[in-house]
């Protein structure tokens, strides 16, 4: 093994990337980000800052562009502008990882490098998750979902526990390679504390598998082209085909009925045929529905602003809307276009939406719920709110057709596991080309639809007391290993300086 550490330092940056990239592919590879961090450490402990910040960049950049090259894959853009896209994504998160590799470079002379590791890189996903360009998507937890005993600890640490025990891995598998005879024990005992999490989550995912009380749900999966669901020649046509969809569901006698993101060509506020079409099934039926569709108001200057929005349509009631919360960043809206509205004219491809600001809760049957849009399911912050303000199940609404047969629609379905965990509340996911199904407050998933099917199903939602300690406190676990890691690295190079 030390002759591997023997290769020039940015080839084992780029194997390093390349190596926890495809940890992240739905190739059940997970155990690969076991190791796939020793190569930077090895280069991080015999470096100085300067070229931490260098070679950190090159895993960064290698780990990325391998673990979302879906980004890529957009087929609601034009190509050139879907590869900026990915070039742009893969150059900014890189930075984080340069970031990083710079603070330990300056901090590692203590001694102590192989401690504040952990600590430095569950800092670094943290600090990566903040503002409107936050990318929780990417944080290490999501190469783990396979192991679902080795993940429940997200109930109290959220994801960041996930990512200190397997950097931790990482360490110790270091020590191990360099000098066995004199780290087993310590590998011994760590082996010992990866049981003992194993046997805590495994007892842990047996505690979420019944329920006295039920919802029924009714999904629709109904497989159209998001590139052509627009067309004028068109529009009639799907309206008729979801339509008939929602006749087959309404056999199934759900209590409720979910349709997937945006999943009729209308603006259902302002389309009265298509609402009441909608409307009067509802009435005859006495099954709500929640819809996705585009909302358009004016303000009272004359503007027009546009929404990705939920209605939920009760019945012989009015409805009620849900706006996206959390929009993409260059696909649904451009950073700080609020403030200066001139940058909307720039012209990359994206939508104009602006941005919801209430946490809507709908209420059938006396079960409270919320619902996320596609991209908001990556953010645990906006489900530990809808959780505080009383949803005991959430419902999920994406499209994700635009990416094909990529990694994104698998991941994308893993991260909301991943919020299911967190928070123990049950999550039901209605996509437009799939991945469709119900997933556990354990984290199991269950009635999953293949990529590229049509499908209408129903599925049993067991209703308990949604919630956890990561809902009600956060990310205070975070927040102490950030806090264990500045006490234990800049805090001492500052003292030293004064």
């Amino acid at each position: 093994m030390k002759s591997l550490f023997d290769r020039p330092a940015w080839s084992l940056a780029i194997w390093g990337g390349l190596i926890t990239g495809l940890a992240y592919q739905p190739w059940h590879l997970g155990f690969l980000a076991w190791i796939g961090l020793i190569p930077l450490l090895h280069i991080w402990l015999n470096h100085d800052a300067t070229e931490n910040a260098r070679l950190g960049y090159l895993f960064g950049m290698t780990h990325n562009m391998v673990a979302f090259y879906w980004i890529g894959f957009n087929s609601g853009a034009s190509f050139w502008v879907v590869l900026l896209s990915l070039i742009a994504a893969v150059l900014y998160l890189g930075i984080f990882w340069a970031a990083a590799g710079w603070v330990f470079g300056r901090v590692k002379s203590n001694g102590n490098g192989l401690v504040l590791f952990p600590f430095l890189i569950v800092s670094m996903e943290w600090i990566r998750s903040f503002g409107a360009l936050g990318f929780p998507w990417g944080n290490l937890v999501l190469t783990q979902v396979d192991y679902l005993p080795m993940i429940q600890i997200m109930e109290v640490t959220g994801s960041y526990g996930v990512t200190l025990w397997i950097v931790l891995l990482n360490v110790i598998l270091y020590l191990l390679f360099q000098n066995y005879n004199l780290n087993k024990k310590l590998g011994l005992f760590y082996l010992i504390l990866l049981l003992g999490i194993w046997f805590f989550g495994n007892s842990r995912v047996n505690d979420f598998t019944e329920s006295s009380s039920q919802m029924s749900v009714g999904i629709l999966q109904p497989n159209l082209d998001p590139n052509t669901k627009w067309d004028y020649d068109k529009k009639k046509e799907i309206i008729a085909y979801m339509d008939s969809l929602h006749s087959v569901a309404i056999a199934l006698d759900p209590d409720i009925i979910l349709f997937p993101e945006t999943a009729l060509p209308a603006y259902l506020k302002l389309n009265h045929r298509v609402r009441k079409m909608i409307q009067t099934k509802v009435d005859s039926s006495g099954i709500p529905v929640l819809t996705g569709t585009i909302d358009r108001i004016k303000s009272s200057e004359g503007q027009k602003h546009y929404f990705n929005s939920s209605m939920f349509l009760t019945p012989n009631h009015k409805y009620v809307l849900y706006n996206k919360l959390h929009l993409v960043p260059f696909a649904e809206y451009i950073p700080l276009s609020g403030k200066f509205p001139s940058l909307m004219n720039l012209n990359f491809g994206q939508g104009n939406f602006t941005q919801g600001s209430e946490y809507t809760v709908f209420e059938w049957k006396n079960v409270k719920f919320s619902n996320l849009i596609c991209y908001e399911s990556s953010m645990p912050n906006i489900v530990r709110e809808f959780i505080q303000k009383g949803a005991e199940i959430i419902t999920i609404q994406t499209n994700d057709g635009w990416l094909g047969e990529s990694a994104g629609p698998y991941q994308h379905y893993d991260v909301a596991r991943i919020r299911a965990i967190e928070n123990r509340v049950p999550i039901i996911r209605s996509a437009n080309t799939g991945i469709s199904g119900l997933i556990l407050a354990n984290g199991r998933s269950t009635h999953e639809q293949k990529l590229g099917e049509t499908a209408v199903f129903k599925v049993n939602v067991p209703i308990g007391n949604a919630s956890s300690f990561y809902s009600r406190y956060g990310d205070i676990f975070a927040m102490i290993c950030f806090l264990i890691f500045f006490l234990l690295g800049p805090f001492p190079c500052l003292k030293k300086r004064l």
